[in-house]
């Protein structure tokens, strides 16, 4: 596959699929749900120049770093962290790129994932009650959530394949009621789009062809060292600031080994809810 790569036989799209796939990652279990990376960085210009290295993603750097301010947050929080029992390692980020919850974020518009938010939020109420999370942390424009990547080094989310093939996602065609944001009092119903893009297929279509420009074929491997390669683990990890908490990672726990069952469950909890880092490759 890699050699087919190299040699532009197969597409920046198909190759993240097969990496995904050998690393475990499946559309069947939202916890090991396929991860794609953030390309672009320009979503407010009106036309998108692809032909500018400027409007694309550092893709050398972890999400929670692409904005430079963040980096020093981050290595002092690795620096300054202390585990009193010695069991947890130091971490970069206390939340991960990719989990269940994220999926269900971006496709909340969709079902089952609207049915399966709606559980995850209200797990005992009946389902005609409807309840969504609040509206302000809805998926509701991709401008938005850029900058609150930008802004937040906290927010580590990286993108699902669906960004790049499924124009269904960034619409409310099933009418979902989901609530207003409270500073624009606006209702949340479509995703707002970039205001290069004229409609969901447009914007699918442009990043796409991001996807697959010149820029990306040429930088995609360093994204891809990051979450699949060398600089997943030890200490390329740690420089690269790249280091998430212990659970996420294969073979960090060994689940056989506990034998308080409560303790057990809870840490397949965690482990199921909070991400998992892929299989290195």
């Amino acid at each position: 596959v890699f050699q087919k790569w190299v040699n532009r036989e197969i597409s920046n799209f198909d190759y993240l699929i097969q990496l995904n796939t050998m690393a475990g990652r499946t559309y069947n279990d939202l916890a090991q749900y396929p991860v794609f990376p953030w390309i672009l960085r320009d979503y407010t210009s009106e036309e998108l120049d692809l032909n500018n290295p400027a409007v694309f993603r550092d893709l050398s750097k972890p999400i929670g770093v692409v904005n430079e301010k963040n980096a020093k947050t981050v290595r002092e929080k690795y620096e300054n962290f202390e585990d009193p029992l010695g069991m947890i390692d130091k971490f970069h980020y206390g939340t991960h790129y990719s989990n269940a919850a994220g999926v269900m974020h971006y496709l909340i518009r969709v079902e089952p994932f609207t049915t399966l938010h709606i559980q995850l939020q209200k797990p005992n109420l009946s389902f005609l009650t409807h309840r969504f999370d609040c509206a302000d942390r809805q998926f509701h424009s991709i401008p938005a959530t850029w900058q609150a990547l930008m802004d937040n080094p906290n927010d580590v989310k990286e993108l699902i394949p669906e960004f790049f093939y499924f124009p269904e996602f960034l619409e409310n065609q099933n009418g979902f009621n989901l609530g207003q944001l409270q500073m624009s009092k606006e209702m949340v119903n479509d995703v707002v789009l970039p205001k290069w893009a004229h409609s969901p297929e447009d914007f699918i279509y442009k990043h796409r062809k991001a996807l697959e420009s010149e820029y990306v074929s040429a930088h995609l491997h360093e994204w891809i060292d990051l979450i699949f390669g060398y600089k997943q683990r030890g200490p390329a990890a740690v420089e690269a600031l790249n280091v998430f908490y212990y659970c996420t990672y294969e073979g960090a726990v060994d689940l056989d080994a506990l034998t308080d069952e409560k303790e057990r469950k809870a840490l397949e909890g965690m482990i199921n809810n909070f991400g998992q880092t892929p299989c290195q490759l």
